[in-house]
């Protein structure tokens, strides 16, 4: 019960279009599909408190061929020409980031931080926020793989 009162605010993120279905909530993390373009996630939203909702994906778009697509919503938005870090467990990466949105550079870093991302149990994303000063987003990967082969067979099974 205390799992589905921490995912109701994601749902809510998650559901503002009548077109979405539920492919299913994974501890953490929970995954749905859209249907028009087609898009199926993995999502979850930020531990904690933080002063916006922060939220990180994983998704598929049939249509646009791409499959495992990061995509991070941060907590504040990160200073011009700032780092952004995700460190999945002992993994570190290096992300593209604009305002408060972060995602790999390109194909081959999302296949790294998906890999990484199931076979480890917690997630972290740092910056430098435009007000100065650092923050850092926290997530707990239970039940990631789960909800991304949720949200993989969800716009496989679909084409």
């Amino acid at each position: 019960m205390t799992r589905c009162l921490v995912l109701l605010p994601l749902i809510a993120l998650a559901a503002p279009l009548a077109a979405r279905e539920s492919l299913g909530v994974y501890e953490s993390w929970a995954a749905f599909r859209d249907a028009s373009p087609v898009r199926c996630y993995a999502i979850a939203k930020a531990e904690g408190n933080p002063p916006a909702p922060a939220y990180a994906t994983v998704s598929h778009w049939p249509e646009r061929q791409v499959r495992g697509s990061v995509h991070l919503v941060l907590s504040r938005e990160v200073a011009a020409q700032g780092a952004v870090r995700l460190t999945v467990d002992d993994k570190r990466f290096a992300l593209v980031a604009k305002g408060r949105n972060a995602w790999a550079a390109d194909a081959r870093g999302d296949a790294a931080i998906v890999a990484a991302l199931r076979s480890a149990s917690r997630m972290r994303v740092s910056a430098t926020s435009a007000k100065g000063g650092s923050f850092t987003d926290r997530y707990t990967l239970a039940g990631v793989a789960t909800a991304i082969d949720a949200a993989t067979v969800g716009c496989a099974q679909r084409r």
